[in-house]
């Protein structure tokens, strides 16, 4: 099971494509964070995921919101996927210690060694607002994502 709604969202510090530390304190009092930890990059379901992320990008990341995209490859892989997909939002590196973030939110699989597909709400206050888990062949439903981003709005 994921961390709870309502509990405060672990604090982590990773490093994004670009080599950049991201730490989710940096949005804690300007933006809400949407958390989507996925499996692996270069996979065909994350693929998906991803792509529909970068297409609806603005109401993922705005003023109100940032996104933040979390696996267990390493930056390497992921400035590749990056750049061969035109991503333009952080995805973060989970690799050493190797998914220590994914296990802080309760979504990492001990069985497989990677991060399950877990979707977090962190409001500005660094509270969850909202959490799920899918298995890693088990594809999410994006559209309770932004009935949660609303919600927070209202």
């Amino acid at each position: 099971m994921p961390i709870s709604v309502g509990v405060p969202a672990p604090d982590f510090t990773l490093k994004d494509q670009n080599n950049q530390e991201v730490r989710l304190t940096d949005f804690r009092a300007r933006k809400a964070v949407l958390l989507v930890f996925y499996p692996l990059a270069f996979s065909r379901r994350c693929h998906g995921e991803l792509t529909e992320i970068q297409e609806n990008l603005p109401a993922y990341a705005n003023d109100d919101v940032q996104v933040l995209t979390v696996s267990v490859d390493s930056i390497y892989s992921h400035k590749v996927w990056a750049q061969q997909e035109g991503f333009d939002f952080p995805l973060l590196a989970d690799f050493w210690p190797h998914g220590a973030v994914a296990q802080a939110y309760d979504v990492f699989n001990h069985d497989t060694g990677i991060a399950n597909r877990g979707t977090f709400l962190i409001d500005s206050f660094g509270i969850t607002r909202y959490a799920e888990m899918n298995g890693p062949g088990e594809a999410r439903n994006q559209a309770a994502w932004r009935a949660a981003l609303a919600a927070l709005k209202s």
